[in-house]
């Protein structure tokens, strides 16, 4: 019994130092964030209204010249160059794994849905022929316009 209240006693002591270290941390960083901050405030208020013609002159120019040229392509989208497929259902993207192992259980449903696969094959019937099989159906699965990214 005296051993267990020991080692409480040690942890409660610890505990406290702990809290007092961490509260002389905090006091100490934030004077010595409140000295920093008082100055670089001035600067920052004095560069802005020094700036300020500056940055309308050049959206003046920028605008002026988007007008004449010619209008830039749409940005790619965000998954343009990935592999992947979209569920058309609930409109998740997943990348497609080299293993049929780690495909996602929509993948493999969309696999038989389109008449790719016989079945979702579980794990222990997997051989190399099949999955030689399964990369080329996930393949052609990744081509139809229903499931691409």
């Amino acid at each position: 019994m005296t051993e267990v209240l020991f080692i409480l006693i040690v942890i409660i002591v610890a505990y406290v130092i702990y809290v007092i270290v961490s509260e002389q941390k905090t006091t100490s960083t934030s004077a010595v964030n409140q000295a920093k901050s008082e100055k670089p405030v001035e600067a920052i208020k004095q560069s802005t209204t020094q700036s300020a013609p500056k940055i309308e002159k050049v959206a003046a120019v920028k605008s002026a010249g988007s007008a004449t040229s010619k209008p830039e392509p749409a940005p790619a989208t965000q998954h343009a160059g990935k592999r992947g497929l979209k569920n058309p259902k609930t409109g998740e993207v997943a990348t497609t794994s080299s293993n049929y192992r780690f495909t996602k259980r929509w993948i493999k449903e969309a696999l038989v849905a389109e008449g790719l696969m016989g079945k979702v094959y579980k794990n222990d019937e997997l051989d190399a022929e099949l999955e030689a099989m399964i990369k080329s159906a996930v393949l052609k699965l990744e081509a139809i316009d229903k499931y691409r990214v």
